[in-house]
């Protein structure tokens, strides 16, 4: 189900992200949060990506605990790779670690400090009514072409387990999503290999995962 609104967090922030979420709400914009959306027994990663892809903005609420999280580095990780605009609200008065700023350095940012946070909360949604206006102006983007398939012996299971080995090293839990999904149509190894290298926006995320073949 498409929303407005992504809101990534850490873990120690979710009263803040829960209030954020409340505020939102509150003047009319749909917004998905974990865990809160989460469908009963789905698979968490499916259901984050799905989120991510279904989203038009994903506010990010920045604080040193989100600096080092894995999980909100993938989560951002998916929505540059998807195109999703990116709104950093800080919390904190911190700077972003070099494997976020590497995603945010172009991103506006908005502070959310200091107390009380309603006035902040105010600049948030006047931003975000902008740019949700600027995008449903926007043309769309067209479709990338379809890639020639690459002529290789048809996927084995073992391929597919070692794939998922060297992605998770670097993507965690998302990557058997990404995997299961990509494998459904590729007809190949070297298909599938170069479609998941493409999934990783690092060169060096790519270089590490290309260079860990066995």
């Amino acid at each position: 189900m498409a929303r407005d609104v992504f809101v990534s967090y850490s873990q120690p922030d979710r009263d803040c992200a829960f209030e954020l979420t409340h505020h939102l709400e509150a003047k009319g914009f749909t917004v998905w949060i974990a865990p809160r959306d989460v469908s009963p027994a789905a698979e968490w990663a499916e259901e984050i990506i799905d989120a991510i892809s279904a989203a038009k903005v994903m506010v990010l609420v920045f604080s040193e605990s989100s600096n080092s999280s894995p999980q909100v580095r993938r989560e951002v990780e998916r929505a540059v790779h998807k195109d999703l605009r990116i709104l950093p609200f800080r919390i904190e008065n911190v700077l972003p670690s070099k494997s976020l700023e590497y995603f945010l350095s172009s991103q506006h940012w908005l502070d959310g400090f200091p107390s009380p946070r309603e006035p902040h909360y105010e600049r948030l949604c006047g931003c975000l009514r902008q740019w949700l206006s600027d995008a449903a102006g926007r043309p769309a983007r067209p479709a990338r072409p379809e890639q020639p398939a690459a002529t290789a012996a048809p996927l084995a299971a073992g391929q597919l387990r070692e794939l998922e080995t060297r992605l998770a090293r670097i993507l965690g839990p998302i990557a058997a999503v990404l995997i299961e999904r990509a494998a459904a149509d590729t007809p190949n190894f070297v298909e599938l290999e170069r479609r998941l290298a493409a999934e990783l926006d690092s060169p060096e995320d790519r270089r590490r995962f290309l260079a860990a073949r066995q």
